[in-house]
């Protein structure tokens, strides 16, 4: 990381302990008591709060996820063999079974191919996924990733992009919330199915139409 007063300002890149680094590892922590779990799909007007489906109970299949994420399946099926994003509601176990992403997986996954296409290195770019999947969504939706290349930077205010860029170092940067907009626009397109195997009817979107008007008659 550069020597830049304002640079190191800024939170820990990710990046892991290497030969050479002086020891620098570290993704930073996330506050204790953070939820890991239970997180809910996004509105899909995304400025009016969070509120749906909780997300650890419905998902969406491999293909609806690459669709929207805009990568292959033989892509998917090789990040989640591999670990890189493995599906959190269900993996694929035995003949016939279907993986089941949340909405924060296809997120993590849209991230992924967007540092790949910057040029970011694999063993980076899975640090980077173990930091943002300790994240609530509430986080991720206020987090930029700035990278040159080699590193991931996370930078939570408008101060730390201005001094990540004053450092020289930002060359590349994604906008989590804004690819979250993105992603909740075309996912409510697509079938939701819960963790059980029964599915949702119609999209999302609907869903929830249908959950606010329940509380609002009781």
């Amino acid at each position: 990381m550069s020597s830049d007063p304002q640079a190191r300002r800024l939170r820990q890149p990710f990046r892991s302990s290497e030969p050479g680094s002086g020891g620098r590892s570290s993704v930073e922590q996330p506050p204790s008591g953070e939820p890991e779990q239970g997180e809910l799909f996004p509105d899909p007007l995304l400025g009016s709060g969070l509120d749906g489906l909780p997300d650890q109970l419905a998902g969406f299949r491999g293909p609806t996820a690459c669709q929207v994420v805009g990568i292959t399946y033989r892509q998917l099926d090789y990040w989640a063999r591999t670990g890189l994003v493995v599906p959190s509601i269900r993996g694929a176990a035995g003949s016939g079974s279907q993986r089941l992403y949340s909405f924060k997986d296809v997120l993590v996954l849209k991230v992924v191919k967007r540092l790949l296409d910057a040029g970011v290195s694999l063993q980076n770019i899975r640090v980077a996924v173990e930091h943002l999947r300790r994240r609530g969504i509430r986080d991720l939706a206020g987090i930029t990733l700035f990278s040159d290349g080699t590193t991931v930077y996370e930078c939570a205010s408008p101060e730390e992009v201005v001094d990540l860029l004053r450092g020289g170092q930002g060359v590349f940067g994604i906008a989590v919330g804004g690819a979250m907009k993105e992603i909740s626009g075309s996912i409510k397109d697509f079938p939701v199915e819960r963790a059980d195997g029964g599915t949702v009817d119609d999209s999302p979107e609907d869903e929830l139409s249908r959950r606010r008007a329940r509380r609002a008659i009781s």
